[in-house]
């Protein structure tokens, strides 16, 4: 026999589940765009289409939506692109598996995902006590790219004088950094991805002396 006095009690976590991650949606939307400083409760309330005092219930403080936007932003790059990675074919190269993940990296930054622009663009804005949650997930992510370069460069793959870890956050940093200024009227994102692929691969990987091209 079915409990049918649960049933209101299911709709009404529901709905609640489904007002805040509205109301998540519209805070990502709003600061992906404002940055920290023009974020205002107001302006998610809009966007969200609830009124402002409605957003307290879901999160304590401004600071502790942002922190959440910040951080489902960050962990959303990076189950992107793990979910990419494992895709791939077991017999991937270690260059390959790089050049993958560069583009599912700017693929989701620049075109999916409000809130993964949203960190990106505000990590050096908000306040120390906002950032630590992301920026641990940050260094989950980090490591993945730690991993990709090891493996690369133990396969032969990278110049044998190549920094890795010094590359490594050269190549996060200018990917995350194309937030600011990549403007898809002036170039396609399938341009800025080929042009960061090809970056890699000529910039840091081995040179092939057996490749005609090769001066």
């Amino acid at each position: 026999m079915s409990d049918d006095s649960a049933a209101p009690e299911r709709a009404d976590t529901s709905k609640s589940t489904r007002t805040r991650e509205r109301i998540l949606d519209a805070a990502a939307f709003v600061l992906s765009r404002k940055g920290y400083a023009g974020t205002r409760l107001s302006d998610v309330a809009a966007q969200a289409e609830v009124q402002a005092p409605a957003i307290y219930y879901y999160f304590e403080s401004r600071d502790a939506l942002i922190e959440e936007v910040m951080w489902v932003g960050a962990h959303r790059v990076r189950a992107h692109v793990e979910e990419v990675l494992a895709g791939l074919p077991e017999d991937t190269s270690p260059m390959d598996r790089i050049l993958e993940a560069v583009a599912a990296h700017l693929r989701y930054e620049l075109h999916i995902c409000d809130y993964a622009t949203a960190s990106i663009r505000n990590a050096g804005q908000v306040p120390e006590h906002v950032r630590l949650r992301p920026a641990a997930e940050e260094a989950t992510y980090s490591r993945i790219w730690r991993d990709l370069f090891a493996q690369a460069k133990k396969a032969g793959q990278l110049r044998p004088d190549l920094d890795i870890n010094v590359s490594r956050m050269l190549l996060l940093g200018s990917m995350n950094w194309a937030a600011e200024w990549w403007n898809p009227k002036m170039r396609s994102l399938n341009d800025l991805v080929k042009a960061t692929q090809d970056f890699v691969r000529h910039g840091m990987g081995a040179v092939d002396l057996d490749d005609p091209t090769h001066g």
